[in-house]
């Protein structure tokens, strides 16, 4: 595999002058987007629903789950 280099005006040797293509998006890319609001409000389900099951099949609570460990 041959690989580009470039010498700069300091006479440096830079491997890495050709940059990887860039693409933009018109969606946002961080902060609280749909799929993560759906997703955080799903597990947030799930741990509650399991909360309930435990509590069921052990007669206590988490706080009294825990102290009897």
């Amino acid at each position: 595999m041959q690989t580009k280099t470039f010498i700069d005006n300091d006479g440096r040797e830079n491997n890495f002058a050709i940059e990887p293509k860039m693409y933009v998006t018109d969606g946002p890319q961080a902060g609280w987007t749909d799929y993560a609001e759906k997703l955080n409000g799903r597990l947030a389900m799930i741990g509650f629903v399991a909360l309930l099951i435990q509590e069921v099949l052990t007669g206590h609570g988490i706080v009294g789950f825990i102290a009897n460990l």
